[in-house]
Formats: structure tokens, C-alpha cells, sequence
């Protein structure tokens, strides 16, 4: 399993990026994915998922509205749209892969590096 993840940066209170994550080593449409977090000195926070057939999604309430998960499973990348952002959003980013083809994250999922995302003014 590799997840590569992409798009983080700084940016303004406000703003927007796109996280993209790059997956390899297993059959990507199978699985459910998510993204979650962990902000400078705090617990790992899952934000969003979706099932492996694009049949849902789901999002932590603090996103909801402002983020949008997606996922292009024809090329194997899972994204992150974030719109809004605030700087309670800084954290690293990490693209997880899902244990079955619907959600139902684990803190032992396979993820990847990560990518930074801070919000500042």
C-alpha cells in the first residue's frame, strides 16, 4: 500500500486548497478512504470519508459545508477540497485507506506522510 499525498500549503483565513492523494498497491475502488488530521500537539482527528463506490460520504461537523471529499477511482486518487479555511484547520493532512469498500475508520488504518496545511494570517 503507498498513499502519496499532495496540495497542502499556507494560506489565509479564507482561502482554499486541494489535498490530493496518489494510491498504489491495492485495488483502490475496494476500499473506502478518508482523510484525517493532527493538529500541532493534539490527537489524530478523522475529518471525511467516503465509500469505495462513491455511494457516501461523511464529514466531521467542524467541516461540513467547507470541505468536500472526492474520489477518481479510474486513476486512483482520492481528493480533499477545502473552501473556507480557518485557522483552527492547520494540521498535517493524511490520506487513510479503509479496512472495507464502507466507512468505518480504525486508527490502525494504512496512511500515508502527510501534508501540511496552515491557515494564518
Amino acid at each position: 500500500v503507498q498513499l502519496v499525498e499532495s496540495g497542502g500549503g499556507s494560506v489565509q483565513p479564507g482561502g482554499s486548497l486541494r489535498l490530493s492523494c496518489a494510491a498504489s498497491g491495492f485495488t483502490f475502488s475496494n476500499y473506502a478512504m478518508y482523510w484525517v488530521r493532527q493538529a500541532p500537539g493534539k490527537r489524530l482527528e478523522w475529518v471525511s470519508g467516503i465509500n469505495g463506490a462513491n455511494s457516501g460520504t461523511s464529514y466531521i461537523d467542524s467541516v461540513r459545508g467547507r470541505f468536500t471529499i472526492s474520489r477518481d477511482n479510474a486513476k486512483n486518487l482520492l481528493f480533499l477540497q477545502m473552501n473556507n479555511l480557518k485557522p483552527e484547520d492547520t494540521a498535517v493532512y493524511y490520506c487513510v485507506k479503509g479496512k472495507s469498500a464502507y466507512m468505518g475508520f480504525s486508527e490502525d488504518d494504512d496512511r500515508g506522510q502527510g501534508t501540511r496545511v496552515t491557515v494564518s494570517s
